[in-house]
């Protein structure tokens, strides 16, 4: 059996501070990713995705523990692989191109983004993704939701489950979508373009 790992950053947890403190990044990746992980290890057992990629059992799980968890491990990897303290904050080549034609600009992307997760009721994610024709568009989960069993590419998220947050916002979501722009880096989004 495949046995799936908390992701390593590639940063100090303290290293996105102010925007988001180790504090946070104690509990949301220390503690609720590791749950996920821990707890998709423990739900693979006799389900026939012992030896899947993580995206394979999160298109694959029926709905109930095993998708939550595994969609979960693979929404918290991706998000947090976007963050960085030292962010690139343009974004260049193809994925601008395609930003540029599908929304306009880069600050209407953000803009619109920034709504969709101001907006979105409960816990979920939103997020930036690719179709097969290569046309960008945002999409919004609640819960567990992930794009991938949509057919869709997911390119970054924005967590908006208020453990993301609470910490050091409370409960102003508006100020944490301000300030996470600070450290998303658009290479790593690039990157999966």
């Amino acid at each position: 059996m495949k046995t799936h790992e908390l992701p390593k950053l590639p940063f100090a947890l303290e290293a996105l501070a102010p925007t988001m403190s180790k504090e946070t990044l104690e509990y949301h990746y220390g503690k609720h990713h590791q749950a996920y992980v821990t707890n998709l290890n423990n739900l693979l057992p006799g389900t026939g995705l012992e030896d899947a990629d993580l995206e394979q059992i999160v298109v694959k799980a029926p709905a109930g523990g095993l998708f939550n968890n595994a969609a979960q491990v693979y929404n918290h990897t991706l998000f947090f692989l976007s963050l960085s303290p030292a962010p690139k904050k343009e974004v260049s080549g193809s994925l601008a191109d395609a930003i540029k034609r599908d929304f306009g600009s880069l600050d209407a992307l953000k803009e619109q983004m920034t709504k969709a997760a101001t907006t979105l009721f409960g816990s979920g994610w939103v997020w930036l993704v690719k179709d097969k024709a290569g046309k960008l568009s945002l999409a919004s989960t609640s819960n567990a939701g992930c794009p991938l069993v949509d057919g869709l590419t997911p390119l970054l998220n924005i967590d908006v489950w208020e453990h993301a947050y609470y910490i050091d916002y409370r409960n102003r979501r508006p100020d944490f979508l301000a300030a996470i722009w600070n450290i998303i880096d658009w290479s790593a989004v690039e990157s999966r373009f």
